[in-house]
């Protein structure tokens, strides 16, 4: 089940790693639409915008727990591009232990502080009790969550895309059969949504761990495995960590911008959530190719091929961007009506969130290099880039909430999103461009080194 991606094709391998995860995410979000639907349609926009209000701290939080588990995987893949199958093991243990111990400290302090960060980010009060109630079951769930990602990564590490799409679409599924069953059913409001999350990640995660066992030789880990050492550690964090961070730090400049679009009342709320629901339909197929260029990037730096790390950023690119021009020209033509089926039931809501869509989607193939770019600079093990571009993402969402939004309204907070992608993707393609001619001198050099010696 495990593959290389350093020989063959690199478009062909790039194409073939990303369908699974594309797949993968349009169905994760044909679950979030149908969860929007069901939360929407059947609660009401109240319930919606309840839902809709904690996104940018869940992404805080969350986010935080998906850059970690990213990055422990750019060590594993690293270790398999070069044909380190006692690294890989050993990686893999590593990245459990150090997994469990982010699962503690983020959940004690995600639970304690959910209420004051809801109240701090002004957060309607007529929504704040479900607010509350959805997103601190959620961050309940957070050790649960975190095996999920960690599973799913180091599985793609080893250059199978496919396997954790198969449990991403169980956990879909029973998603969203749990969502029918507490909600209309049992009569449960948002924390009947918030349940059925939880419950379906830990029957995915928990349907991982054999899969692994059984059919994944490289990453049965042995008794011996589990002897870490200092250096170990320390070479999964010096990645990890920037890579979390980075992710967190993004995180706060949307926090920030929820508290501006909060402030707007419940309605634009609602629309920015249906906007953003719809909106990851481009976004996601963008981030897989991202998620491909890590891994892609990581196994050929660990067996030295950099001129074919440089073919693959090239030809990953053009595809990227021509898939979001087109999902782009989509949006502003047509975007009212997807989010007609959420929030048909207010007119206002419906155009406020068109126009969110129309602003992205004019922007999206900034997006699309800004993913190719930032994983492929993270496969590298080059966390520093990444986080100083999260930097630049801050910046320009907090420029937009304190700044346009009083200016512009709600059309202020939905230009946040394109400076945040410009500002990132300047820093990281300087970055790149150069990190790439200093690995393919080097690669020269020791190819003539090589010649010379014969």
């Amino acid at each position: 089940m495990t593959r290389s991606m350093t020989e063959g094709s690199p478009i062909r391998l790039i194409v073939s790693f990303t369908i699974p995860l594309l797949i993968g995410n349009l169905f994760q979000q044909f679950y979030n639409m149908a969860d929007t639907f069901i939360v929407g349609r059947t609660i009401g926009v109240h319930a919606l915008a309840a839902v809709g209000s904690t996104g940018s701290f869940s992404f805080l939080i969350l986010g935080f727990v998906m850059g970690f588990t990213s990055g422990v995987a750019i060590v594993t893949a690293q270790r398999f591009g070069a044909n380190d199958v006692n690294g890989v093991r050993r990686s893999f243990a590593v990245s459990a232990v150090l997994s469990l111990a982010v699962a503690v400290i983020l959940t004690l302090i995600a639970v304690v502080t959910a209420r004051p960060m809801l109240v701090l980010m002004r957060t309607p009060p007529e929504i704040l009790d479900d607010a509350w109630l959805y997103i601190v079951i959620i961050f309940g769930g957070i050790g649960i969550t975190i095996v999920f990602n960690l599973l799913s990564n180091i599985i793609r590490a080893v250059g199978d895309s496919r396997t954790p799409l198969v449990f991403l679409v169980i956990a879909c599924i029973i998603n969203i059969i749990l969502d029918y069953a507490f909600i209309l059913v049992f009569g449960m409001g948002v924390e009947g949504a918030a349940i059925a999350t939880i419950i379906a990640q830990f029957a995915s995660g928990a349907l991982c761990i054999p899969i692994i066992m059984k059919r994944i030789p490289v990453l049965r880990v042995t008794r011996q495995d589990w002897k870490i050492s200092l250096y170990d550690v320390v070479e999964h964090i010096k990645i990890a960590l920037p890579m979390a961070f980075q992710m967190s730090i993004i995180a706060i400049g949307t926090l920030i911008l929820q508290s501006a679009l909060n402030g707007l009342g419940t309605i634009a709320v609602a629309a920015f959530t249906t906007a953003m629901k719809i909106d990851t339909f481009a976004t996601m197929p963008l981030a897989s190719f991202g998620v491909t260029m890590a891994t892609y990037v990581a196994q050929n730096y660990g067996a030295g091929k950099y001129r074919r790390i440089r073919t693959g950023i090239i030809r990953c690119s053009l595809l990227s961007v021509s898939f979001s021009i087109l999902i782009g020209i989509i949006y502003v033509f047509a975007g009212q009506y997807p989010a007609s089926l959420f929030v048909g039931a207010s007119p206002e809501a419906v155009s406020l969130a068109h126009t969110c869509l129309i602003i992205n989607g004019c922007c999206y193939f900034i997006l699309a290099l800004l993913f190719v770019f930032r994983f492929s600079l993270q496969g590298l093990g080059n966390s520093l880039v990444p986080s100083i571009a999260g930097v630049m993402e801050l910046v320009m969402r907090v420029f937009a909430a304190l700044v346009l939004t009083g200016w512009l309204g709600f059309t202020g907070v939905c230009l946040a999103g394109p400076l945040a992608w410009i500002g990132s993707c300047l820093p990281l393609a300087i970055a790149l461009f150069f990190t790439m001619r200093k690995l393919l001198r080097t690669e020269r050099s020791d190819t003539g080194e090589s010649a010379a010696a014969r």
